[in-house]
């Protein structure tokens, strides 16, 4: 625990939106949690809720390490990192913001970062379209079909554990059975251990890779496990080795979740 102060100022009468609440919920604990690992023990982070013209306004604010003048255009971005030479945990900080930056667009909506440099902390500005009217009644309580038609137990390997940590949140808010490992070696125990029904393996893991891993769960398994390539790569040539290697499906990054919704939905 780093015993951050969190300030927040909410808006005084409620502002509604058209969107899901959940991936609304996921956007937000994305940039508190980013903001309270990039800052020191003892920080302060400000969420503040505002109506700004047509829109609904979050802003989180932290007092942290900050973003540099040339990294601000890459922020969202898939693989971003920040300042390498302080020590608060390396790896991905834009896994988290890419995923806020398509759900946000999703929902029609914007974000965007500022900061006034290194050492200076950092705000991050979400908006999203206030909705024409409020909800009906039953329109306020959660959505009823959160949970999808078919649950399934899923495996993500990834060596970049933010991102797998991130997709794996938001497959677990679809309702699905999630489980992360780190490398290919360790997907194929888990697949022998859980057997799960669809595995996602990143393709650039170092040691044994995506296309090696694939190659064993199918040699070993069959077609029994659907198998989802993901990698920053995607001309024909990139989908033709996955599926030589026995990948049923090929995304790329960062991850459109919709599709990933979508190969999901028709599996049985």
């Amino acid at each position: 625990m780093k015993n951050h102060d969190l300030i927040t100022d909410i808006h005084s009468a409620p502002l509604y939106v058209n969107g899901d609440s959940v991936r609304l919920s996921q956007v937000v604990t994305n940039l508190l949690s980013n903001a309270a690992r990039y800052m020191d023990r003892g920080g302060r982070i400000i969420l503040k809720l505002d109506r700004e013209g047509s829109n609904a306004v979050v802003r989180v604010r932290d007092y942290g390490i900050g973003i540099s003048p040339d990294q601000m255009s890459r922020i969202f971005d898939m693989f971003t990192q920040v300042d390498h030479s302080l020590d608060h945990g390396q790896g991905g900080l834009g896994v988290g913001l890419s995923l806020s930056k398509q759900l946000v667009n999703l929902h029609g909506g914007t974000i965007e970062a500022n900061s006034e440099g290194l050492g200076k902390g950092s705000e991050f500005i979400v908006r999203i379209p206030i909705a024409s009217e409020p909800p009906p009644e039953a329109a306020k309580s959660s959505s009823p079909d959160r949970t999808p038609i078919h649950r399934h137990r899923i495996l993500v390997a990834d060596d970049n554990q933010d991102s797998a940590i991130v997709l794996a949140h938001f497959l677990a808010t679809e309702g699905h059975e999630v489980q992360t490992v780190y490398n290919g070696v360790r997907a194929i125990e888990a697949v022998k251990l859980l057997r799960p029904e669809v595995a996602i393996l990143d393709i650039g893991m170092p040691g044994l890779n995506g296309y090696e891993t694939a190659q064993q769960i199918r040699s070993e398994f069959g077609s029994t496990i659907v198998l989802i390539a993901v990698t920053g790569w995607g001309q024909e040539e990139d989908k033709k080795r996955s599926r030589e290697a026995g990948f049923d499906y090929h995304l790329t990054k960062p991850i459109d979740v919709l599709t990933l919704e979508q190969i999901l939905a028709q599996l049985h």
